[in-house]
């Protein structure tokens, strides 16, 4: 059933501190998309296993978005790509990788996604893209994009991958890219292009000088 909307009491209020891991799960409905977009941040010094376990869920992000596979292959044959990268050094997430997202419908649309139970993926599919790592009484984190199945381009007959069409950029305070593999990095790289090329002239065109600032500090290669 629907969630009562939240809204801050003095109660249940909280101050946020620059010292804490900070988990953002945003989205809105307009006449021509819904998005669906969660992005963790920490304004301050992270721990170096803090560090380390955001690292890793962007890796398993990164791993499955950059994916080519067979056409009308199931997103639970895939799932474990975005889950690699914790796995490896003994973490993991107890939530589903991604959902269908509907096209100003639900949020949240079956039957796309990664379980089981979900249909294959076909062209023009909208799934989220969302691995994650939670400790108990102290932090979480999720990087969530949303992501369109397409065409890949291969020699042979057709096979599919994902185009990710959420723009924002990933907390550069959090990344330790000497985890990274060259390939992750590249894939890292051409989507801050995308975010510059995309979000930048619409920043200018508003006149947000101080938001396009911001968004070149953070789409650094």
């Amino acid at each position: 059933s629907p969630s009562a909307p939240a809204s801050p009491s003095n109660g249940s209020s909280r101050k946020l501190s620059v010292d804490e891991m900070y988990l953002c799960d945003t989205g809105g409905q307009y006449l021509d998309g819904t998005t669906d977009i969660t992005r963790t941040v920490h304004w301050g010094v992270p721990t170096p296993f803090q560090k380390e376990a955001y690292t890793r869920v962007l890796m398993g992000n990164i791993d499955l978005s950059r994916l080519v596979f067979p056409t009308s292959t199931a997103g639970g044959t895939v799932e474990a790509f975005a889950r690699h990268a914790l796995w490896k050094v003994g973490l993991n997430y107890g939530h589903g990788t991604g959902h269908g997202i509907g096209n100003f419908l639900s949020v949240h649309e079956w039957p796309v996604g990664f379980q089981y139970n979900n249909i294959p993926l076909t062209k023009g599919m909208f799934t989220s893209i969302e691995p994650g790592y939670y400790q108990d009484g102290e932090f979480g984190i999720r990087i969530e994009d949303i992501a369109l199945v397409v065409e890949a381009q291969t020699e042979e007959e057709p096979f599919l991958t994902f185009e990710v069409v959420s723009l924002v950029p990933y907390d550069r305070n959090l990344i330790d890219v000497n985890l990274l593999s060259k390939e992750q990095i590249q894939h890292l790289n051409a989507y801050y292009k995308t975010i510059r090329e995309r979000v930048g002239p619409e920043l200018r065109r508003q006149r947000l000088e101080e938001e396009y600032a911001w968004l070149q500090r953070n789409t650094e290669p």
